[in-house]
């Protein structure tokens, strides 16, 4: 069979490799195309566009580019329409691959959506679309199959989150965290203003701040406050990739328990005690390691009092959303205080009832997520039962 398979953003190739990997296994004669990077491309997919080409953040950003985007979309139905698959593959990215959804249903080609759109937190409208043009959905939320079965009349497939098996795979061969002094070198992996930071990994806190210049900004300065009152331990900010390490050194200067790390996010979680969580799939991260967690969101005050009129969600974490309870404290805009911060933080650190309830919540939590097995063997199963059909 032939596969084409769509993925723009890095979240997306990871999980598009695994799928990669468990469709060759379904499917040993499988021919697969893609738009992703690396990552499917060493999985053994063919690539076609890679995703840095397709990532356009923001209102100006995509007006400035849409051009490029418009030409992208006609580029891959023109790819599509050669390549002729038995079946497309979407993995996530609805603002492209809705519109492919829809051309790819008009021209006669089987449609899978692979990670559900958000569409229960915002642009539900979405949904009329999307049952007319997508064959098969596969969701890695719990929640998501009740929301679309009781309120659109929609069976899809939960086929468990993508996340666990790619943690399992981090713990079961846990690298090394190396801790060194460094000034704006891309090429050291731990960077920190006190050369005499020795701190044993039990007494690591991660400090997860998010990836865009902007929150950052909102967030780190409250984030690191929290050092000055905890002295035994070593704050350690994960930096994201496409940001310099000069951005970061401001913020971190004043500082003499706080260090940086770039590209080990995962080594970090591995051995932090605690971490202080900016909202999104890090939160879920973190709670499949096993870390308590304090999540954290601050936005301008304007954007907040829009999102809050927008997005109708009873919480912001996906832990909490998953388990549908607060498991881990939230603390959203003018509640996020380095104050505020520091009790938490003290609760996680020291209440030894909390972390036992937490744990078995984080337990709870990866059953869950799991269904069964892993996701992207259960997706390549269904997907191959269905184009077999």
């Amino acid at each position: 069979m032939k596969y084409y398979l769509i993925s723009g953003e890095a979240s997306g190739d990871l999980h598009g490799s695994n799928l990669v990997k468990q469709l060759y296994l379904a499917d040993p004669s499988a021919e697969i195309r893609c738009w992703g990077g690396d990552l499917m491309q060493t999985a053994g997919a063919t690539l076609v566009k890679h995703y840095r080409d397709l990532a356009f953040m923001g209102f100006a950003e995509v007006v400035k580019n849409l051009p490029t985007i418009l030409k992208n979309i006609r580029f891959c139905k023109e790819d599509i329409r050669s390549y002729q698959p038995d079946v497309l593959v979407l993995i996530d990215y609805p603002g492209f691959n809705l519109r492919i959804a829809e051309w790819a249903k008009e021209n006669g080609l089987k449609v899978v959506y692979y990670i559900s759109p958000q569409v229960w937190a915002w642009k539900e409208n979405r949904v009329k679309k999307m049952k007319q043009c997508i064959d098969k959905m596969l969701c890695i939320l719990p929640f998501e199959k009740a929301y679309y079965h009781d309120k659109w009349n929609w069976d899809v497939d939960y086929v468990g989150h993508p996340l666990v098996e790619v943690v399992e795979e981090k713990q079961s061969g846990v690298g090394s965290l190396e801790l060194g002094v460094s000034k704006n070198n891309k090429t050291s992996p731990l960077l920190t203003t006190n050369s005499k930071l020795q701190t044993p990994n039990s007494q690591l806190i991660a400090l997860l701040p998010g990836s865009r210049k902007q929150e950052i900004q909102k967030k780190l300065p409250i984030m690191l406050e929290v050092a000055k009152s905890f002295p035994d331990y070593q704050f350690v900010v994960a930096q994201a990739p496409g940001l310099e390490d000069d951005f970061y050194t401001p913020f971190m200067a004043a500082y003499q328990n706080v260090s940086a790390v770039r590209n080990q996010t995962y080594d970090l979680l591995l051995r932090s005690k605690a971490a202080l969580v900016t909202s999104g799939t890090a939160t879920l991260e973190t709670a499949l390691f096993g870390v308590p967690e304090v999540v954290c969101y601050k936005g301008g005050a304007i954007s907040y009092q829009i999102a809050k009129r927008l997005i109708k969600i009873k919480y912001i974490s996906l832990v909490n959303l998953i388990m549908d309870k607060e498991v881990v404290k939230e603390l959203i805009q003018d509640a996020l205080t380095t104050e505020n911060l520091v009790t938490e933080l003290s609760l996680l650190l020291n209440d030894t009832e909390k972390q036992k309830t937490l744990q078995a919540d984080y337990r709870a939590l990866k059953e869950l997520l799991s269904a069964g097995g892993h996701a992207s063997a259960q997706a390549a199963r269904i997907i191959c039962d269905f184009v077999s059909k």
